[in-house]
């Protein structure tokens, strides 16, 4: 039986950096990796969706060229195979990386195939026994696919299988009017389909503040996407043109008809059959593998990390599993993941930059809070760039006589919002008054100088 000192199951966006790090701690260490190399983000999620929202951002533009006085000789037309055939180029130039940094690591033995725990510290791979003084999970998660009826006898695609299109379906219907349903359903709508989002909620990312669901709602719709929210028992049947999809919609037609259905309704982990019942670790009733707040598992050997711990669906959380682990192990902190802040965007063009608390938990807190908002259309840069759609929103403490505090949260939707995002996620980290950040000088023009003034009107929140 080969030992090791650690084993690291998965190659997600935790897994390699770990990986690394106790490699050069002098550590020997086992990858196990089933599948793909990158996990989730480098070949199905952030890497190739981002890459074909950048296509579409160009058919977008090049269909609005004479708004900038440039005139093409001809209509735009998207080549989809092309696109495909970027996206795949730029995925397997990641996917590659990731595998040969493991294979280079000094120390480090990459193993392939699937992986299944036979005692709390022995592992099984495909027939190979190995042991690990400490064993870390991170095999990541799927797209889930709901009980709906007549589901069994229709095809449908997921944001994985998505990946694999090579056309422009002629109706696409996406069940699901939340982060991956909105980003692909704005996409393929670019690319040239007719797009239908289909909202079991009564609005889009119900997550968001309703201002916010409203203003995505509109922008989706000013460029032809057909949403139905309310949707109550779902039907899926086969038609001689595609799909049709059965809806309980307050206002519509009762059914919707397309060519094709994607699924996008949420994720599951990809703890099923990885045995962790021999050794002796915890999942919740949806199968999220259980954490204290340094994300050791029930098994005080074993630390779970990325999207199968439930502890965060990105990437960045993800990655910063890895550091809190690493650091608490081999520096001797104790870091926890409750400790940060909720941090994401929305890929839709324009973006969403969410940080910290919205209006909706603040009140849910009962916090004594004031807004300040700006419509897009009053930002230079947005002005300049033609694309006026948003608005940034800025939530603010309330101090003792009503004076504003710290900056609690903000909600950033328009041009570049995803990265002005940031001078308010350390803001809110580090506490700063409001007085304080207002006195900062910052480019112009750019986004981010209009923060201090989105602060210059604020507002009670009741």
């Amino acid at each position: 039986m080969k030992r090791f000192d650690a084993i690291v199951i998965g190659t997600g966006q935790a897994g390699p950096a770990l990986a690394a790090r106790l490699s050069g701690a002098g550590m020997k260490v086992a990858v196990i990796e089933r599948h793909k190399f990158g996990g989730t983000c480098v070949n199905d999620g952030c890497t190739p969706t981002k890459a074909m929202v950048a296509s579409a951002y160009a058919a977008r533009l090049a269909s609005r060229s004479s708004d900038y006085g440039v005139v093409l000789q001809e209509k735009p037309r998207v080549d989809m195979k092309r696109v495909k055939a970027r996206k795949d180029a730029i995925v397997a130039a990641s996917s590659g990386g990731v595998e040969k940094w493991l294979r280079g690591l000094a120390g480090a033995s990459v193993i392939r195939g699937h992986a299944r725990f036979s005692a709390p510290r022995r592992v099984e791979v495909d027939g190979e026994v190995i042991e690990g003084e400490k064993i870390f999970i991170d095999v990541g998660g799927r797209p889930l696919v709901p009980k709906l009826d007549g589901i069994g006898g229709v095809p449908c695609l997921t944001n994985q299988s998505l990946m694999d299109v090579d056309f422009v379906p002629g109706h696409l219907i996406v069940i699901g009017g939340s982060y991956i349903g909105l980003e692909l359903g704005q996409m393929f709508r670019r690319f040239g389909s007719r797009v239908s989002i289909v909202e079991m909620a009564p609005r889009l990312i119900a997550r968001e503040d309703e201002d916010v669901s409203q203003a995505v709602k509109q922008m989706l719709e000013a460029e032809g996407v057909e949403v139905r929210l309310g949707a109550q028992c779902l039907s899926l049947q086969k038609e001689d043109s595609g799909v049709s999809l059965g809806v309980k919609c307050g206002e519509g037609a009762p059914r919707v008809e397309g060519t094709h259905v994607l699924l996008a309704v949420g994720r599951v982990p990809n703890t099923d059959g990885l045995g962790l019942e021999a050794a002796g670790i915890a999942t919740d009733p949806r199968g999220y593998i259980e954490v204290d707040e340094g994300l050791r598992t029930t098994n005080p050997n074993v630390w779970a990390l990325g999207d199968c711990n439930g502890k965060g669906a990105f990437t960045h959380t993800a990655y910063n599993d890895y550091e809190i682990v690493a650091d608490n192990l081999l520096s001797g902190t104790a870091r926890k993941w409750t400790d940060r802040i909720p941090v994401y965007a929305l890929y839709t063009d324009p973006p969403l930059g969410r940080v910290g608390l919205s209006e909706k938990e603040i009140r849910e807190k009962g916090i004594k809070a004031l807004v300040g908002k700006r419509p897009m259309s009053r930002v230079a840069r947005a002005v300049e760039k033609g694309e006026t759609t948003g608005f940034l929103k800025i939530h603010v403490e309330q101090a003792a006589g009503g004076t504003p505090g710290r900056i609690l949260g903000a909600a950033l939707l328009g041009t570049g919002c995803d990265e002005a995002v940031h001078s308010l996620i350390d803001a809110v980290y580090a506490r700063t008054p409001v007085g304080e950040f207002q006195r900062r000088v910052r480019i112009h023009p750019t986004v981010s100088e209009l923060l201090p003034t989105t602060l210059e009107s604020l507002t009670p929140i009741t």
